[in-house]
């Protein structure tokens, strides 16, 4: 017992304490991109042409970070810095238009109506589904069990059945193999549920959208409550989004 008493005196408190405070991310991250339209040279495609997966529109300039993986080869491809990458790690969205973005836009995801609150906001059971996905975004959503995240703490956790969710959360980008168990995996959780697409893959498909053997994401006709992008997004990132769709998060 001593020997505990020690050991956890001298580890002190792991848990982060976001969202209370702030989260300080290392100079590496990549989290919002920033778009400044007034630095593009005339008739300048540089950053649509260099971007892999053609998350980059023209006239004006728009990111769709449902579909971005933030690699930073736009950023690279124009000197003048019209996209550059932030350290804003909050980019979950309750609709797809709204993960497009232009200059100075940060729209965030807004809380679920009264009622949904009501059944879910205290306690939210989730069950994941890997529809095809790398394991990219599976990893961090297991990270979000441990010591530093502790998303149970917030009453939100991941279960085994979805005979006992309150709602799915898909990655990947639902494989031609895996779309009959999604769907089946849908019907299974009871009504009313939500559906939550973690990673570009769940959300446009990614950097497989197009390709024969792989879908686009989560299907047409299944809506979708929450988006949350990223190649994979980072904990903190599918945090907030999860507490702003359960009106935890102050709306600013």
């Amino acid at each position: 017992m001593l020997d505990l008493l020690r050991l956890r005196f001298r580890q002190g408190y792991q848990t982060s304490p976001y969202p209370k405070t702030d989260v300080a991310f290392p100079d590496h991250f990549r989290g919002r991109p920033a778009i400044d339209a007034s630095k593009c040279e005339e008739n300048c495609r540089a950053c649509a042409d260099a971007c892999p997966v053609g998350a980059i529109s023209l006239e004006p300039l728009r990111i769709d970070l449902g579909a971005c993986t933030f690699c930073p080869v736009c950023e690279k491809a124009c000197p003048p810095g019209a996209v550059t990458y932030t350290h804003d790690h909050r980019l979950a969205a309750r609709t797809r238009d709204e993960l497009v973005i232009g200059d100075s836009e940060v729209r965030l995801a807004t809380a679920l109506d009264d009622e949904s609150r009501r059944l879910f906001g205290r306690s939210l059971r989730l069950r994941q589904v890997s529809a095809g996905g790398c394991n990219g975004c599976e990893a961090e959503l297991v990270a979000l069990g441990n010591v530093v995240f502790d998303l149970a703490r917030f009453g939100i956790q991941f279960v085994a059945s979805p005979r006992h969710a309150d709602g799915l959360v898909i990655t990947g980008p639902v494989t031609d193999n895996m779309r009959a168990a999604l769907l089946a995996t849908y019907e299974a959780t009871p009504s009313p549920r939500l559906v939550i697409a973690v990673g570009a893959c769940a959300i446009s498909g990614g950097p497989f959208a197009g390709a024969r053997e792989s879908g686009d994401g989560v299907p047409a006709g299944m809506p979708v409550d929450l988006y949350i992008p990223g190649c994979p997004p980072h904990p903190f990132t599918i945090m907030d989004g999860l507490l702003r769709l359960l009106g935890r998060m102050e709306p600013s």
